[in-house]
């Protein structure tokens, strides 16, 4: 049980730093993400965890909150790349 616990760590860990890559060259080309954009493109259905954690990293990003007919969501702006992440 032990053992396939750890395969599940890591290979969500690798996931993990593979999504931040894909969110973070899709915020250099295209200066804003959604969640709405983040699933339809990539599949990640988590992007606010990636964004934390581009965060965590360095990165300058800010978040507005949009409404569209009664229904909030946010949106991702990349203002600054940390250094350390590509």
């Amino acid at each position: 049980m032990k053992g396939k616990w750890q395969k599940t760590y890591r290979k969500g860990f690798k996931m993990s730093n593979t999504q931040e890559v894909l969110i973070l060259n899709h915020l250099k080309k295209h200066k804003y993400i959604t969640s709405w954009e983040a699933i339809q493109s990539y599949r990640i259905t988590r992007l606010s965890a990636r964004i934390f954690e581009l965060r965590e990293k360095g990165n300058s990003i800010i978040t507005n909150y949009n409404t569209i007919n009664g229904k909030r969501f946010a949106e991702y702006t990349l203002l600054k790349e940390a250094n350390n992440v590509r």
